[in-house]
C-alpha cells in the first residue's frame, strides 16, 4: 500500500490581518480563535484525521523554524524544510515533493496551507481519503473545491465538468473544466446562480512520480533549479545549497505553473464548512458561533 505525506505549508506573512499578524508573527501561529491553539497546531490536528499514520512534513521561512519546533514537536527535524525567500507555491511544492520522492518514490503526498478553518474533521477526513485513493493508481492531480455559500470575490473558483468519476464512502471525484481568478461581485453571483463553480481551497493530492512529471512539464525552470539542487539532499550542505540556489526559482504559484495548464486536473468537492480565516471579520464570524 502507498504510504502518505501530508505537507503544510506555512511561509506566509498573513498581510491582510496586519497588525495582529506580521511578518514577525503571522496569522498560522497564533491563537485566533481563542482556543488555545495556533491555527497551524489545529491544522496539524485535523490532518491526522486524515491519515495517522502520514508522515508530516512543514515547508516554512528561515525565520519561523522555532515557531515550528515549539508547536508542532511532533514533526521531525529533517521534515521541517527552511526557504530562505518566498517564491510563491510552485518552487515550495517542488522542493519538498523532490525530497520525498528520492526516499519514498511511490508516495502519495497532500499539500494544504497551514491557516484554514474547518470544523468539521470527519467530514474533511474523508473527502481528503477518497482523493488520494483516486490519485494512488492514477496519472492525475486532485485538488479540493470548497461549496460557495457566498458570492466571494475573495476565492479563485473551480469550474467542474458534470459527472461523478469515482465514488468512496459517499465521496466523489469530477473533471475540472477550468479554474477562474477571483471573479468581480456579480461574475461570483452568477456563478452561485449557475452552479458547478467551486471555492479554490489551495489543496492538493497528487501521488509524487505525477506531480514531477506535470512540474516538468509545466514548469521546467523550476526543476531545473531542484536538479541542481537534488544531490545536496538529505546531506549537511543541503541548506547552504538551497540558500544559493532557490531564489534562483520563478516566481509563480502552483495554480499558474500547473493547474491552469495541465489536463489531468480533478476535483474532490468538499460540502463541509472552510474559511481561510483572512479578514478580521471572517475571523469574528466563526468566534461568534461559539466554536
Amino acid at each position: 500500500m502507498m504510504s502518505t505525506h501530508i505537507v503544510i505549508m506555512a511561509g506566509g506573512v498573513g498581510s491582510r490581518l496586519y497588525p495582529l499578524s506580521t511578518p514577525e508573527h503571522p496569522k498560522q501561529f497564533l491563537d485566533l480563535l481563542d482556543c488555545g491553539k495556533s491555527l497551524i497546531q489545529l491544522t496539524y490536528e485535523r490532518l491526522l484525521q486524515v491519515d495517522a499514520q502520514a508522515r508530516f512534513w512543514v515547508v516554512t521561512a528561515e525565520k519561523y523554524i522555532p515557531f515550528i519546533h515549539e508547536q508542532l514537536p511532533a514533526i521531525p527535524d529533517d521534515q521541517i524544510l527552511a526557504e530562505p525567500v518566498a517564491r510563491n507555491t510552485a518552487p515550495c511544492i517542488s522542493y519538498v515533493c523532490r525530497k520525498i520522492a528520492l526516499r519514498d518514490p511511490d508516495a502519495r503526498i497532500m499539500v494544504t496551507p497551514s491557516d484554514a478553518y474547518v470544523p468539521d474533521w470527519e467530514a474533511f477526513a474523508r473527502t481528503c481519503r477518497c482523493a488520494l485513493t483516486f490519485c494512488s493508481t492514477r496519472e492525475s492531480i486532485v485538488c479540493l473545491g470548497i461549496e460557495p455559500s457566498f458570492p466571494s470575490c475573495e476565492y479563485g473558483y473551480i469550474q467542474e465538468k458534470p459527472g461523478n468519476l469515482f465514488q468512496q464512502d459517499g465521496e466523489v471525484i469530477r473533471k475540472v473544466e477550468a479554474f477562474k481568478e477571483k471573479p468581480a461581485s456579480e461574475v461570483a453571483e452568477r456563478y452561485l446562480a449557475q452552479g458547478g463553480y467551486w471555492w479554490n481551497a489551495g489543496i492538493f493530492i497528487w501521488n509524487v512520480a505525477v506531480v514531477e512529471r506535470q512540474l516538468r512539464r509545466y514548469a521546467p525552470q523550476i526543476e531545473a533549479v531542484m536538479d541542481e539542487m537534488a544531490s545536496s539532499f538529505y546531506t549537511p550542505q543541503e541548506q547552504e545549497c538551497v540558500r544559493q540556489l532557490f531564489p534562483t526559482c520563478d516566481k509563480i504559484s502552483i495554480d499558474y505553473a500547473v493547474m491552469e495548464k495541465s489536463p489531468d486536473i480533478y476535483m474532490a468537492p468538499g460540502r463541509w464548512e472552510w474559511s481561510d480565516l483572512g479578514s478580521f471579520e471572517a475571523i469574528e464570524k466563526v468566534k461568534s458561533q461559539g466554536k
